[in-house]
């Protein structure tokens, strides 16, 4: 902005408007590299910007990874699968040294009896100013880590229910979210993706196919073309990379929101298929 100020009154004393003009756009540039450099050097952003962000994300991954490990010891015992499954994630986020070895840390307290859920929920809640998107995208994240060993126990989705509540998600949200979820999986199965051709569901139909196709997109048979085209708009562009790293998702836990576009992308190339539009 001082730039901008600077350049605007130099360039009118020199050359009057046209100066002015450009001065100004001269001082635009200045500001946009001056406060990149700057930020990077720790400058005063440092105690706003940047420092708010950091502890928003810190927030987000103390939480995410304690609340998997209290929905890991829900059933009385860890297994191999959800160890690996935590791992497994922290390595797609990329985290390392101090970061890694505070998810490492806030997974083993999760999993002690007095770990307390609601404060903690309740915390990053109010960390991300109560923005719903990214709730959800964190509960989907929590609800992929329950689904690990590839079934959902009773006392994971008491735990899962909580969290929803305590977020401001309704019963009828939440189990809305788990049947995408198991949509996605066996849509993702009896597509292939990651697999050989081989290994493709032979026993997964086209016609369970394309059921799982319009639940992942939120719409029904009943629907006509246009509908099905504004769903799946909507839909990118609530999921959009820029979009949720602009409203406080990490940029580390990008990774897992792109297969939800990955699937969303899939089931209307498929529906957009056999329906015949384009």
């Amino acid at each position: 902005m001082i730039g901008r100020i600077l350049g605007t009154l130099f360039g009118f004393m020199f050359a009057r408007i046209p100066g002015a003009i450009l001065g100004y756009v001269v001082g635009h540039f200045f500001d946009k590299g001056y406060s990149q450099d700057f930020n990077q050097m720790g400058g005063f952003s440092r105690f706003f910007t940047s420092q708010d962000q950091f502890k928003q994300q810190a927030i987000f991954f103390h939480t995410l990874f304690s609340v998997m490990g209290h929905i890991a010891k829900a059933d009385g015992k860890v297994s191999d699968a959800e160890i690996k499954m935590a791992s497994s994630l922290m390595s797609q986020m990329g985290l390392e040294g101090d970061t890694l070895r505070e998810a490492q840390a806030a997974f083993r307290e999760g999993k002690s009896a007095d770990f307390p859920l609601k404060q903690t929920v309740l915390e990053f809640k109010e960390s991300c100013h109560g923005r719903r998107d990214i709730l959800q995208v964190y509960l989907e994240i929590l609800i992929q880590a329950a689904y690990v060993d590839g079934k959902l126990d009773k006392a994971e989705q008491v735990i899962l229910e909580q969290v929803a509540q305590y977020m401001g998600f309704k019963d009828t949200e939440l189990m809305y979210l788990l049947s995408v979820f198991e949509a996605e999986l066996r849509f993702r199965s009896g597509q292939g993706r990651g697999q050989s051709n081989q290994n493709k569901s032979s026993a997964y139909s086209t016609q369970q196919s394309m059921s799982d196709a319009y639940k992942i997109l939120g719409v029904s048979t009943s629907d006509d073309d246009k509908s099905i085209k504004k769903a799946y708009r909507k839909l990118m562009s609530e999921n959009h990379p820029d979009k949720l790293v602009s409203k406080g998702l990490p940029k580390q836990a990008l990774e897992l929101a792109k297969n939800k576009t990955q699937d969303i992308q899939a089931a209307y190339e498929l529906i957009k298929e056999k329906r015949g539009f384009r």
